[in-house]
């Protein structure tokens, strides 16, 4: 049986700035699996075709260098340290040797230009090694609709925020984002909802014309994710620890909506 309703998700792993534990890092993948959490990542396609595990496009805000993941190589990268610690860039497969299927994984792709059918094919051939449950998201429809064409038994899910007085990916591919024009196209497993945007019309039709799942981030008290919880909602959180601070009912013998083959192994 598919697990992904049974977990908590450590946004860019179990970080903590306080503890020199930085996001999208080994040592906050390893947290969050020695806490029993599962974690949300995001992925990008480097120079030369590798997949690194970074959040930003630019390596300005975590190695303090104004450069472009997609114009170093992985070797590149690996010079870099990730805000003054002794941590560097991971790759894709160095997250999932960690895993190893212990907890499972959300893999945001991150497009970049017109690189969204290499990205979403490296990815997949990565993720079809696997053993382990993991599933992707993305932003940009073009992912999500990939996935649905290529590999239609992948989980997938649909990121959305409302863009006003932000950076859209794509003028046009902002606006049909945000308001889920192009669900009929991808038809997501989830919705995957900034969390301060949850109240929006489009996402509340869609969740009762298509009975989609939830997935709330980032959710930053427990009373935040109490409230997705309460909606039978995921939640993909930072800054406190939920299992010391919610008493959490665990629903295994409910049947999962993210569970795409219908079998219990």
């Amino acid at each position: 049986m598919t697990v992904f309703r049974i977990w908590d998700y450590a946004h860019r792993g179990y970080h903590d700035e306080r503890a020199k534990i930085p996001e999208n890092s080994l040592a906050a993948f390893q947290r969050a699996v020695d806490c029993g959490y599962g974690a949300e990542l995001d992925v990008h396609l480097t120079k030369d075709g590798e997949l690194a595990v970074i959040h930003d496009e630019s390596l300005k805000r975590m190695c303090g260098v104004e450069v472009n993941v997609c114009d170093l190589t992985m070797e590149e990268l690996k010079q870099y340290r990730l805000q003054g610690t002794e941590e560097s860039i991971p790759a894709l497969q160095e997250v999932l040797d960690i895993f190893a299927g212990k907890t499972p994984l959300i893999v945001e792709i991150k497009t970049c230009g017109g690189n969204v059918n290499m990205l979403c094919a490296k990815v997949a051939a990565v993720l079809d090694k696997y053993k382990g449950a993991a599933c992707i998201e993305s932003f940009d429809p073009r992912a999500v609709f990939w996935f649905r064409r290529k590999r239609p038994d992948t989980v997938r899910g649909h990121l959305i925020t409302k863009y006003t007085g932000q950076k859209t990916p794509h003028p046009v591919l902002g606006f049909l984002q945000e308001n889920l024009l192009t669900n009929f196209l991808t038809v997501p497993d989830f919705i995957a909802m900034d969390i301060k945007h949850r109240e929006m019309h489009a996402f509340q039709l869609c969740r009762l014309i298509y009975n989609v799942t939830e997935v709330s981030w980032t959710v930053r008290s427990p009373e935040q994710a109490q409230l997705i919880k309460d909606a039978r909602g995921l939640i993909i959180f930072e800054a406190f620890d939920p299992k010391k601070e919610l008493n959490e009912d665990v629903l295994e013998t409910q049947p999962d909506p993210l569970d795409h083959s219908g079998n219990q192994e």
